[in-house]
């Protein structure tokens, strides 16, 4: 049986061993201590800042056409100069997601012997178990998503043994901590002066409760007593206005509302199992160390297919976690866990929308976690609307744009420095969303109502945006930067805007014919299609470089920096399949240059998400071993004790290692890429199985068109899969270079093994039954 629990000998000292849990807005870390447990608490609505509608430079208007001119000229250091003056955005208060205090309890007692501390993605417990002074000890902590709190349950096998003191302390949150009849309380504000205006940001309140079975609880001024308990349940529930909800009120409500632990923990259990028990990994059996131990030797070369099958599970537990149906906010920079160091600088813990906010839901449809993906699609729909007024003030535009940041306020402008605020297509690509959900799932409605006004008004704005470029006549974008790359202009300048960069051509592709498709199914818009379809076959083209590279910029420049840890551009190959090796193979071997050239350079900036992101542009090439080389080094380089994936120290301003959410993620959805791709016309089995995984199964994987899919290989090669449809569809189905055809009727399931697949590539096909 694979494991499916992260396990330690040892509590944790920093917020990299500690282990998260979450409920889809309120997250905790536990440390398991013996003398001291801490639970750092976050919260996703807990934000800085306030809506604003003068984020658009005022001059941008006015300037664009002549950035454009300057480019088109080669005058690309003069367009830069204007750029900065003049097309920057100017946020007044954007603000950032804040942690906030967190909850201490202070227990008495010898040292501690037969020390266990795990957490089990399987139940989503985290659980610390010790014997201390003839006393064996257990404390358990979860977040409940049905009842909105986090909950520790502390007992001992010897009555009255459970004593300790507990506050809410160590914040930066301007507020007050004070002690009720039932616990401790926390009320205060999510200011900051870093990236708003020290004034603006939520209101937070939270509120705890403690439940004793036997013993004495006293208060203080800030701090609660308990002595002699035989058991004891901690409840932690926070409230914030954002949105309009009245914080103490909240916090107040889920304390009253929550029931007794057992009821608690086995609402808890159901809800949780419901969507982490939907998908199963087997790479291997499980070794027998804690976790951080296996990581480590890993990391000097010792095989544990296991471990990269629990990252697998851990990259969806994190997802479960973070964001549910319900969840008021998407998962930030880092999920609903904030470590602080984001927060405090230049990058703020908000929305990147330049690939992290799009990696963080990357696991959502292929790990069959669609319903995770819900906040999402309301936050596009308000970014949505937001970016009307940037589309119109800064580029006379319809429909709607943003940028590279967002903020829980809804910021669309550009974001305040040039070299990484331009990316003029951040929302298009972060719209994609949409449809990649309704390719899985195909479901009318969702269509009609969510996903095509967002996509119509993304349409639009790039109709109006595109222009002619005056050498070529192709319909370019820009000014506009490739995240976050600079490039050499012919003088040997470095610059970042420009137009026509392949990114944006990536993207504008995308969304116009995601348009003119969803259109067509709809039976609307028969004007906005014809010139979404018009508008795509004047595209500029991609094209490949004097060094054998996908481009990233309608013209053969250099990068500034070759080492870059940006590769926008192949997001051709990934997620998109604008690039595939079956159907473009010159451009495929073009996009594998330009991956080998950022390796091989000096200094190639491989931080957490990068580490995924390669992972799944070789799943994308059927190249499983190099696919699975990167998973190896993002767990073993570019995550922690705890599994949690970082974005290196040095890389991006950071001066150390600081949490992110998204190389987590990327993971997950590479390694599904690995084992399953799908196109919405065909399903391939096996695609980019690694040397290593000679045996292995996997059970519910989603493919696009309402498919579930189990598999099994032996030897490196297909036992056995089982593909079920939601509804009657037809499909064609890979392996390898030979396919076969199937009807399915609904919640038809088919049984098909390598005898179906005949040593010729004529497609075959397998009858109904």
């Amino acid at each position: 049986m694979p494991s499916t629990v992260l396990a330690y000998d040892r509590p944790a000292e920093r917020w990299f061993e500690a282990l998260p849990i979450g409920n889809g807005r309120l997250g905790g870390m536990v440390y398991g201590g013996v003398r001291t447990e801490i639970v750092r608490l976050s919260e996703s609505t807990a934000w800085s800042g306030a809506p604003s509608d003068d984020d658009v430079s005022p001059t941008a208007l006015r300037e664009l056409h002549t950035v454009r001119q300057l480019l088109f000229e080669g005058k690309h250091a003069e367009a830069q100069r204007l750029a900065e003056q003049h097309l920057t955005g100017r946020p007044s208060s954007f603000g950032t997601n804040l942690p906030l205090p967190r909850l201490r309890l202070d227990f008495t007692g010898g040292p501690a012997s037969g020390y266990r501390r795990t957490l089990d993605l399987d139940t989503g417990l985290v659980r610390a178990e010790f014997d201390q002074d003839e006393t064996h000890v257990v404390r358990e902590v979860l977040a409940s998503h049905p009842h909105g709190v986090i909950a520790l349950r502390l007992t001992a096998d010897r009555p009255g043994a459970v004593s300790f003191t507990a506050t809410l302390d160590d914040t930066l949150l301007p507020g007050t901590t004070t002690a009720t009849e039932a616990g401790v309380a926390f009320s205060g504000r999510a200011v900051e002066s870093l990236h708003s205006n020290g004034t603006d940001g939520a209101t937070v309140e939270i509120r705890t409760e403690f439940r004793l079975e036997g013993g004495t609880l006293r208060h203080g001024d800030d701090t609660i007593e308990v002595t002699g308990a035989d058991a004891v349940v901690v409840l932690v529930a926070v409230g914030t206005d954002w949105g309009g909800e009245d914080a103490a009120a909240r916090a107040e409500k889920l304390i009253a509302g929550t029931p007794g632990y057992e009821d608690l923990r086995t609402a808890h259990l159901e809800d949780h199992q419901r969507l982490m028990r939907r998908v199963s990994l087997d790479l291997g059996d499980p070794v027998a160390l804690p976790t951080d131990v296996r990581r480590e030797r890993l990391a000097r070369g010792e095989r544990d297919d296991d471990l990269i099958a629990l990252y697998f599970q851990y990259g969806r537990y994190l997802t479960v976690a973070g964001s549910r149906e319900d969840s008021p906010l998407p998962l930030a920079l880092q999920g609903v866990w904030n470590d602080g160091l984001a927060s405090s600088s230049g990058w703020t813990d908000d929305f990147h929308l330049d690939i992290n906010t799009q990696q963080n839901y990357w696991a959502a449809e292929p790990a069959n976690l669609a319903e995770c993906h819900a906040p999402l699609f309301r936050f596009l729909q308000r970014l949505a609307e937001a970016g009307k007024s940037t589309a119109r003030q800064m580029y006379g535009a319809e429909g709607w744009t943003a940028h590279t940041v967002t903020n829980a306020w809804g910021y669309t402008a550009p974001g305040s420095g040039i070299g990484w605020g331009m990316h003029v297509t951040g929302g298009a690509w972060l719209a994609l969303h949409l449809w990649e959900h309704y390719e899985y799932d195909p479901d009318e409605r969702f269509l009609r109502e969510q996903a095509y006004p967002v996509l119509r008004g993304a349409a639009l704005f790039l109709l109006s945006y595109l222009v002619p470029s005056p050498s070529h006549g192709w319909l370019v974008a820009g000014p506009s930067e490739s995240p976050e790359n600079w490039y050499l202009a012919p003088d040997g300048t470095p610059c970042s805007v420009s137009m026509g960069s392949t990114a944006d051509r990536v993207f504008a592709d995308a969304v116009l014919r995601i348009c003119a498709q969803a259109a067509t199914i709809l039976g609307v818009d028969p004007d906005l299609r014809d010139r979404a379809t018009a508008a795509r076959a004047r595209l500029s083209p991609f094209r490949i470089g004097r060094h054998g590279q996908l481009q990233e910029w309608l013209d053969d420049f250099d990068e500034a920096d070759p080492a870059h840890r940006h590769t926008s551009h192949l997001c051709a190959l990934f997620p998109e399949r604008q690039i595939s090796p079956r159907h473009t193979p010159d451009l495929a071997r073009a996009a594998s240059v330009t991956l080998e050239r950022r390796r091989q350079a000096p200094g190639w900036e491989q931080t957490e998400w990068v580490e995924g992101n390669f992972a799944a542009f070789y799943a994308r090439l059927l190249d499983g071993d190099r696919a699975l080389a990167h998973i190896t080094s993002l767990i073993t380089d570019a995550s922690e004790a705890n599994l949690l994936s970082y974005s290196t120290g040095g890389v991006a301003g950071a001066t150390q290692n600081i949490y992110s959410f998204d190389g987590n993620t990327a993971g997950t959805a590479a390694i599904a890429e690995m084992l399953l791709q799908s196109t919405g016309e065909e399903i391939e089995l096996l695609p980019a199985l690694p040397t290593a995984w000679r045996d292995g199964s996997v059970r519910g994987l989603r493919a696009r068109g309402g498919f579930t899919v189990d598999l099994s290989w032996r030897g490196g090669r297909l036992r056995e899969g089982r593909i079920r449809s939601d509804r009657a569809a037809a499909m064609r189905v890979r392996l390898r270079e030979t396919t076969v055809d199937h009807t399915w009727r609904p919640d038809e399931e088919l049984v098909i093994g390598p005898e179906h697949f005949s040593a010729v590539s004529a497609r075959g096909s397998i009858p109904a039954g």
